[in-house]
């Protein structure tokens, strides 16, 4: 495969150049391998199709560790190879998804924030091979990444082999994109010294130990992006609901006139809500979050957002390609950084971030279920969503009222599955309206979510519920008695 000049700077790894087949043969069977990527993002692509060709000659599994979701020639090639025995931490592919729900992919799901800091204490065990997708390979050796940072330094810093695979479809202007950086562990852990969401506090490449590389691979395979559907009447409406309560926090002085940094969760309501902030008027927004999707550029280009902070690029293949023909436009607004700096609690308190995310279920009481379906078949995992809600200035959780055509209510009485408690969750927005939560003991609490947010056909049975609950159970969160 053809390479332009300037990929790879550096003589050593020049020397290490190989077929994607050979360097696949370099991993073994129960071997712990750690891959960039991060919401289909940045992630190896070449090395796993190799390897998941191979499994079907020589069969062996491996457990895989990367940033969050990745594309499918990972996730999805490996799983339906039955590569893929343990995985770690959130995944959106279906067909992992189906073997994680059916037991055969053991799946541990894990705050992406902790998920670095866990490799390097030793939590999660040796990483025998790391798979990191590049830009570019200065001559000095250092790694400029591509579309994602997500864990990709402390995997490189911890793993015994590096595979390198540069991808040359990636523009080479994505390099000074990026700023690297490793915090301190504990006992000598000092703040991380970020005050603004414009801060540069690393470097913008990452520097290995050469003695432990063992392959570089050439690719040309593009991040398997997809287009955002656009938003239907109800993700219009939720996000209508969040602007809406946004402006009643600026003019009761609860939030300053240009709003806090922000955060958002991926998708069709999170695009609706990042384009409704363009009807605030605000000139100087900031995000502070984990992806930079469509809808970011679109603020960036009507001027209304000054600078966007996160680990990953997950953009439309439409605007992936407007990108990377403006990158020198854009990278001037946007800065990709580690997840465990992007997802960081303490910097999330410290510039008073509003989180934006959504819900598969909330119940009367204020508790969220962003997980699990029934409470027992795994989704896609917590991802970032416990990063920001528990340590946001605002935390906002968004679900429709009901799916299926109103045949299910997301307005429940108990949640299934509980990954955000009733104290995580300040304010809950659905198509119906805002339930704010914030200051109210959980019997009022039920009183507002009932009335603002839930489905007027579940009114009636929900209320009827929470009434019996009262009538059964005079405690501080009523529920009904069970049967003996």
């Amino acid at each position: 495969m053809e390479i332009e000049e300037g990929r790879i700077g550096s003589r050593v790894f020049r020397e290490k150049v190989m077929e994607a087949e050979e360097a696949a043969e370099l991993i073994k069977d129960s071997m712990v391998v750690a891959t960039s990527g991060f919401t289909p993002a940045g992630y190896p692509k070449a090395v796993p199709l190799a390897l998941a060709q191979r499994a079907e000659k020589d069969p062996f599994q491996i457990t895989l560790l990367t940033g969050a979701s990745v594309g499918d020639e990972l996730d999805g090639a490996l799983t339906r190879a039955g590569v893929i025995a343990r995985r770690i931490p959130y995944q959106t592919n279906k067909d992992l998804r189906e073997a994680i729900n059916c037991g055969g992919v053991k799946f541990v799901d894990v705050h992406l924030s902790h998920m670095a800091p866990m490799i390097r204490y030793g939590f999660l065990g040796n990483i025998d091979v790391a798979i990191v997708e590049v830009v570019k390979i200065r001559e000095d050796g250092s790694l400029v990444l591509s579309t994602s940072v997500g864990n990709s330094p402390t995997f490189l810093e911890q793993a015994d082999k590096i595979i390198i695979e540069v991808n040359i479809s990636q523009p080479l202007e994505l390099e000074g994109l990026h700023d690297i950086f490793i915090p301190e562990d504990p006992p000598h852990r000092r703040p991380i010294p970020l005050q603004r969401v414009s801060d540069r506090i690393g470097e913008p490449s990452i520097k290995i130990d050469e003695r432990k590389l063992a392959g570089v691979v050439i690719t040309d395979i593009k991040d398997d992006s997809r287009g955002f559907p656009p938003p239907d009447e109800n993700s219009k409406r939720i996000a209508e609901n969040i602007i809406r309560f946004l402006k009643k926090e600026i003019d009761e002085g609860r939030l300053p006139p240009d709003l806090l940094p922000f955060q958002s969760g991926v998708g069709g309501i999170a695009n609706a809500t990042l384009r409704g902030l363009l009807g605030l008027g605000i000139k100087d927004l900031e995000l502070y979050s984990e992806v930079i999707q469509d809808s970011v550029l679109d603020l960036i280009e009507e001027g209304c957002l000054k600078f966007a902070s996160g680990t990953s690029l997950t953009l439309s293949p439409e605007k992936r390609d407007y990108f990377n023909k403006n990158v020198e436009k854009f990278k001037e607004k946007i800065m990709l950084r580690p997840q465990e700096i992007s997802n960081n609690p303490e910097i999330i308190r410290r510039l008073g971030i509003i989180a934006m995310n959504t819900a598969i279920e909330a119940d009367i009481y204020g508790n969220v279920n962003s997980t699990h379906i029934g409470g027992h078949k795994m989704m896609n995992g917590i991802g970032g969503s416990g990063d920001f809600s528990r340590n946001a200035y605002i935390s906002i959780f968004s679900t429709p009222s009901s799916r299926k055509g109103g045949e299910i209510s997301c307005i429940v009485p108990r949640c299934s599955h509980i990954d955000h408690t009733e104290h995580d969750v300040q304010v809950i927005v659905t198509e119906q309206g805002v339930a704010d939560l914030r200051g109210k003991t959980p019997q009022e609490k039920a009183e507002i979510i009932i009335e603002n947010c839930a489905h007027p056909d579940c009114r009636a049975m929900l209320g009827d519920y929470f009434s019996r609950c009262k009538n059964e159970c005079f405690g501080q969160t009523p529920c009904l008695k069970r049967e003996k």
